[in-house]
């Protein structure tokens, strides 16, 4: 039975609120860290803390408000300078506010939290009476060290590309299987002392697991390393279903409000003048007052649509706000010295987006900190600053949503690369000497890509970067790298801006219409079979001086050709060209998506209705390159194997 009953809309408020506020909490901690001395900073996370903690008591969560009660306390000394900030006891106070997210999970079950760990408390207790060097084992930062010993830099490795890694070992099946479909992974009794080597850290997680900073419990073993409670999961779970609720600003919802009140009146005039039709006034003063009638409803429609469309756009800055902890947390680990840089947080991306961008986005900050930024004494010898910055960046650019993970660290050799690939057995060498530099770069998403000669508990597993390529890819955008070595590298993501509509362009193959994603077609080609070149026994076709493959759209669809294509479509990926035939054209049209949760054919994304109520097919190209590949490589006399999987 619950804990909570009868205040159950009470309690989802207070989670929602306590949420953002401890978030808030956690990004002015990373900047109190870089200016200790900011009385500003100390006064909000004070205050932060403070409502946390009275919501806490209206709830009579008493173990949630005597833990706040003892951090609040921790806050009250710094502000009145009676306590400098260290290290050790930032660690300490990252603890506590872990145990106090770790809490909001077991309040998302309608259960009273437990007890704070027992070297939680004792922490903030010694921190309070002084001794801060004997709080410092409760938050080890280092899985491999003594918990009291200091931090030191990792050894370094040669060639720490910017990727994620792999050693002799399977991959843990099990925990990637967790971190993408969010299932939970049978965890160790939470009151039971851990192993340190058998658990996983909230800032040592593998490389291919879901690294939130929330719902995290340590073992009650001082020093010993945090292992993920079965509440923690479950909280995360039970936040994952919470946000089936968006906040939308009330002048938005204004806005529809009256469009819809303005929709009515003209439905109204429309009601009014086909009564007048129907009794036989056809005069051209009712027919004139008709055409504006209906010219304004279209105009309603189109900003109603708009409008409601932006109510499913949330400012990006809310899924940032949890990565400089994370980034901070990491480098610690790593003795590193970074400050994460976040650009754009105001920049408003489809609400859908936002919830799975977080994976792929946690993979390429971790990445960044890991294997892209070099320790301080390295940047220094090659004259750099100590500190790193790595910057994550959103903006919108048109009707796309481009974000972008940069660092200045220590960049990536396409040569090597392709070297590293062949070594794994991932392409054969006649292959790496057909790629590019940019194509070279894109080897890093194959999966099982590995730079490092071992995996750590950091990563080095190989199934992060094909991870994040797939999860883009599932949101209709694409990935792109550029590198310079010494200098760093950047990842840029392009997003449509909603998931909602997509632009299509609608081809016809006899009289049946299907849709294609407009993003991916360049330009549209008359196919003169004079002009038809045969290599390999397939069709290509000179374009600017580029020998392109023709697929027949018809073959990749499994339907008979009854015609000769008469119009080819130059569709581009991110690694390849090719041109699509088709018989015809119907057009351009911005598709209102609708999914196919029962049943839904291979290469087929979804479904939309033409003004005319013709229903279309929308291709999932996607899917389709798997065979289109296939038919482009063996048009072209390429024997690529593993190597298509670089196509986007």
């Amino acid at each position: 039975m619950s804990d909570f009953s009868g205040m159950e809309d009470l309690l989802q408020d207070f989670l929602q609120e306590a949420n953002d506020l401890l978030s808030d909490v956690d990004n002015k901690l990373v900047d109190l860290e870089r200016a200790p001395d900011d009385r500003r900073l100390l006064n909000d996370i004070f205050r932060g803390f403070h409502t946390i903690k009275g919501g806490a008591g209206f709830l009579n969560a008493t173990e949630l408000v005597a833990l706040c009660h003892l951090t609040e306390n921790l806050f009250d000394k710094l502000r009145n300078g009676e306590m400098n900030l260290s290290p050790d006891l930032m660690d300490t106070i990252m603890a506590a506010t872990q145990e106090v997210r770790s809490m909001f999970g077991e309040l998302a079950q309608a259960t009273q939290p437990r007890s704070a760990q027992a070297h939680v408390s004792a922490a903030l207790r010694a921190a309070l009476e002084g001794d801060v060097h004997a709080a410092a084992p409760a938050v080890a930062v280092a899985p491999t060290a003594p918990a009291a010993a200091p931090v030191m830099p990792p050894p370094v490795v040669e060639l720490p590309e910017t990727a994620t890694v792999q050693s002799d070992d399977e991959p843990d099946w099990e925990t990637l299987h967790s971190a993408i479909s969010g299932a939970p992974v049978a965890p160790p009794p939470v009151s039971a002392p851990v192993a340190p080597q058998a658990v996983v850290t909230p800032v040592v997680a593998s490389a291919g697991q879901h690294f939130p900073p929330e719902g995290r419990r340590s073992t009650d073993k001082p020093g010993a390393v945090a292992a993920t409670s079965a509440a923690g999961r479950r909280s995360e779970e039970k936040f994952a279903a919470r946000e089936s609720t968006i906040r939308v600003d009330t002048a938005r919802l204004d806005q529809v409000l009256n469009l819809s009140g303005e929709i009515g009146l003209t439905k109204n005039r429309l009601t009014s003048l086909r009564a007048d039709i129907l009794a036989g006034r056809n005069d051209s003063d009712t027919l004139h007052a008709l055409d504006q009638a209906v010219s304004q409803l279209d105009l309603l429609v189109s900003d109603l649509q708009n409008s409601v469309m932006k109510t499913r756009m949330q400012p990006i800055g809310r899924l940032f706000q949890k990565y400089p902890r994370i980034a901070r947390d990491l480098a610690r680990q790593l003795g590193k010295d970074v400050e994460l840089a976040l650009i754009g947080e105001e920049t408003e991306v489809d609400k859908t987006m936002i919830e799975d961008l977080a994976d792929p986005l946690v993979h390429l900050v971790r990445n960044a900190v890991d294997h892209g930024v070099e320790s301080p004494e390295d940047r220094v010898a090659a004259g750099k600053p100590a500190k790193s910055i790595v910057r994550l960046e959103a903006r919108q650019e048109g009707d796309h949503i481009v974000l972008i993970i940069a660092d200045d660290g220590r960049g990536m050799s396409p040569e090597r690369i392709r070297m590293k690939a062949i070594e794994k057995g991932l392409i054969r060498e006649e292959e790496a000497n057909t790629l590019d530099d940019r194509q070279s770069l894109n080897l890093i998403f194959l999966p099982g890509f590995s730079t490092k000669m071992e995996a750590s508990a950091v990563s080095g597993r190989g199934v992060g970067m094909d991870v994040v390529k797939t999860n883009i890819q599932k949101l209709n955008g694409s990935v792109d790298i550029r590198s310079e070595p010494g200098k760093g590298s950047v990842f840029i993501i392009s997003l449509p801006l909603t998931l909602a509509i997509l632009p299509v362009l609608l081809v016809l193959l006899g009289d049946q219409p299907f849709a294609l994603p407009l993003s991916m077609v360049r330009e549209i080609l008359p196919i003169d079979k004079t002009k038809m070149q045969e290599v390999g026994g397939k069709e290509t076709l000179v374009v600017r001086g580029e020998v392109l493959p023709v697929v027949a759209l018809s073959r990749l669809l499994g339907w008979p050709q009854l015609q000769t294509p008469e119009y080819g479509v130059l569709m581009q990926t991110s690694e390849r060209s090719f041109i699509l035939s088709v018989d015809s054209f119907a057009g351009r049209d911005d598709a209102v998506i609708k999914s196919l949760d029962d049943f839904r054919p291979r290469g087929v994304a979804g479904v939309t209705t033409l003004s005319n109520g013709q229903i279309v097919l929308i291709l999932d190209m996607k899917e389709l390159l798997a065979d289109l590949n296939a038919h482009i490589d063996t048009s072209l006399g390429v024997k690529h194997t593993r190597s298509l999987e670089l196509s986007a």
